[in-house]
């Protein structure tokens, strides 16, 4: 089987790891530092703090900009769950505008009508889902015009770019995740970006039991540390980034121009002023067609993936809650009809080759 995902495990990710393991300093360390220091640096950022996981990334970057219990968040319906979820830690409430069905990403004119509609909005989390990022000329001019503050979920996002300006780097926050089918990994992992040092200092203190000092708590906080060992393997995932992402392009290049004439499959959209990074390579079929044509993939080899089968406010927890159906249109039709095809850089030549004549083979 010709899998969605597989992590490339090196030998420098081996050794440092090892380094790691023989200075027995296996919680936080240098490769720590080290990681925060050069990943903010690759994205434009000033400041990294590395934690946990990209949940925990999320929610810490609420909580560095003051989101706190009653407040109104906005966000996107088509994402991984921790994405709301990261809202509900904080006691928000988590409102949903709906999506550009080209981009898969937050629409902004519906963001603004959501805008006009729910007054007093705290904070708007983006998603730059599946590698491409969103508008962000359209959303810096609302986060002005409605003065929100606006944290980047980019735990699909590493490497790609708007306008030349990297991902993460656009908001009053950012949050990484480096778990391990991501486009660079640490096994679990995660990180926030920002350029504020107050909400830097304030962050550190969120992921690190609310310490000041060794033994000094001021403020309620938690254990979300990344663990040196972690942090060695990010070092070395970091340095490759780039060689892989280009992979990832290289081959989705090769399926759009393979299935460009395909009736029945759309492929992804990328604006002209936007590097999609290809987390996944995420194709529309009809949902009359979406069982049939990954079963012909899956008897044929070929793995194939659905991210995401249902909007987060359909989830039983969000009914549970008070959400009904019918919120975001776009979202719903969106989550009937993706399929996600494999991309990553560890693909052979004859691998992609087979990809594309198992997905032109198939008929409606």
């Amino acid at each position: 089987m010709i899998n969605v995902a597989c992590p490339i495990i090196g030998e420098r990710e081996r050794r440092l790891v090892n380094d790691v393991l023989n200075s027995r300093i296996l919680a936080s360390g240098k490769y720590v530092s080290q990681f925060e220091q050069s990943f903010a640096e690759y994205c434009g950022a000033k400041f990294g703090i590395a934690n946990a996981n990209g949940t925990t990334s999320l929610h810490t970057a609420l909580l560095m900009f003051g989101i706190k219990p009653g407040d109104k968040v906005i966000t996107t319906p088509f994402t991984f769950i921790a994405t709301a979820n990261s809202v509900l830690f904080c006691g928000a409430k988590p409102i949903f505008a709906d999506i550009d069905p080209k981009t898969f990403n937050i629409d902004s004119i519906k963001l603004e009508e959501t805008l006009k509609k729910e007054k007093n909005v705290k904070a708007v989390i983006i998603a730059h889902l599946y590698g491409l990022t969103c508008n962000m000329d359209a959303i810096l001019k609302l986060k002005k015009k409605y003065k929100f503050k606006l944290i980047e979920d980019a735990c699909q996002a590493h490497g790609a770019e708007f306008k030349n300006k990297k991902a993460g780097s656009f908001g009053n926050a950012s949050a990484f995740s480096f778990y391990a089918t991501k486009n660079m990994m640490t096994g679990e992992g995660g990180i926030v970006l920002t350029n504020d040092a107050k909400a830097d200092k304030y962050g550190r203190q969120i992921i690190n039991h609310g310490r000041e000092g060794h033994s000094t708590h001021t403020v309620l906080g938690y254990n979300f540390r990344l663990t040196n060992l972690a942090a060695a393997i990010g070092v070395a995932q970091l340095g490759q980034l780039e060689s892989w992402i280009e992979k990832r392009i290289a081959n989705a290049k090769k399926y759009n121009e393979a299935f460009k004439d395909l009736e029945f499959l759309q492929t992804p959209y990328v604006p002209e002023n936007c590097r999609h990074v290809f987390h996944q390579y995420t194709v529309r079929v009809s949902s009359k067609e979406r069982e049939s044509f990954m079963k012909r993939l899956a008897d044929k080899g070929v793995g194939s993936g659905i991210y995401y089968p249902c909007v987060i406010y359909k989830q039983p927890l969000y009914k549970k809650l008070g959400y009904k159906s019918g919120l975001c249109k776009e979202a719903e039709k969106a989550a009937m009809e993706v399929v996600s095809l494999p991309v990553h850089p560890s693909l052979l030549a004859a691998e992609v080759d087979e990809i594309i004549k198992v997905v032109k083979s198939y008929k409606k």
